[in-house]
């Protein structure tokens, strides 16, 4: 794994990266059920116990953490890799969940939404106005032949209102803002497909019209059989998306364009965020062996809202 320093291990499917000021990392453990910071030296501390699937997470503009609760997944675990596989025998639902870090309390903030269900929330980002954007990539459900149909939530951090504005989308993932905020990205998994969406305002598209009736506008797709997971955002605008099956992060410029693609060995690498002073060191979660990375960025990471 070149380049690629490995920062704390025997993680359960660790996912959704949040650097912080003190050089730890908070990430989720989606097969655990926990909120985990991982420091680094190798030390790991839990904390927060969410219980189901807590997958993305993100600072909101009360200091608290945001995570997306998909609800659970079912394991199978082979060769070495802990591999999520359809829904856990327990799961009911998704939620929107918002923990405080000092204590540890977890306080669920929404578990359904004004206008449709939430089946299992992802990756979320916030905006410049305290609201947050979220992806449900729903669930491939124990009958083989059933899986949601589902999109993309606008929501206020004080559980005021919980939307779905985007609809509908194979298996939305990863998702971001650009450094103006003027534009959605979000990607979608068995597509394998980046989408980009013009906003309006505060929760509210353009609405372009389109073939897939979503309203976004195709930005990327590469060749061969991989899946898109999580993504994150260079200061420049690129868009690094997670990509499951190549082992890495594909770097797209805004327009469409692959600017790198950057290697991992793991293949089911989910999440990319980036920490330090000038946001150059980047974290990925490498979540089928249980490990975060570090390396050094050609490019500094965005600044998130909060």
């Amino acid at each position: 794994m070149t380049e690629w320093t490995t920062m704390t291990t025997a993680l359960r499917f660790p996912e959704g990266p949040v650097a912080c000021a003190d050089r730890s990392v908070i990430v989720t453990e989606i097969a655990a059920g926990r909120l985990t910071r991982c420091f680094p030296d190798g030390r790991k501390e839990t904390v927060a116990e969410t219980g189901g699937g807590p997958n993305g997470l993100a600072f909101g503009p009360d200091g608290l953490l945001y995570v997306c609760n998909n609800g659970g997944f079912g394991w199978v675990e082979t060769s070495g890799l802990l591999i999520p596989h359809g829904a856990a025998e327990d799961y009911s639902s998704g939620s929107i969940q918002r923990v405080d870090v000092s204590t540890g309390k977890v306080e669920m903030l929404y578990a359904e939404a004004a206008n449709a269900p939430l089946c299992g929330p992802n990756d979320i980002v916030f905006d410049a106005h305290g609201g947050f954007w979220f992806t449900d990539h729903g669930k491939n459900h124990i009958d083989a032949r059933k899986r949601d149909i589902v999109g993309v939530f606008y929501a206020k951090a004080d559980g005021s209102d919980c939307r779905e504005v985007i609809f509908p989308m194979e298996n939305p993932n990863g998702i971001g803002l650009s450094p103006d905020g003027k534009t959605l990205f979000v990607a979608e998994t068995y597509t394998c497909k980046l989408w980009a969406f013009d906003l309006a305002g505060p929760g509210e598209i353009a609405g372009q019209t389109n073939l897939a009736g979503n309203g976004g506008r195709f930005l990327h797709s590469p060749a061969g059989f991989k899946f898109f997971d999580s993504l994150g955002i260079e200061a420049s605008g690129n868009v690094c998306v997670a990509t499951i099956g190549e082992c890495g992060i594909s770097v797209v410029s805004p327009e469409g364009a692959l600017v790198e693609f950057v290697a991992t060995d793991d293949p089911f690498t989910t999440n990319i965020c980036w920490g330090g002073e000038d946001l150059k060191t980047a974290y990925v979660t490498l979540s089928g062996t249980g490990r975060l990375a570090r390396r050094t960025w050609a490019r500094p990471g965005l600044r998130l809202a909060h």
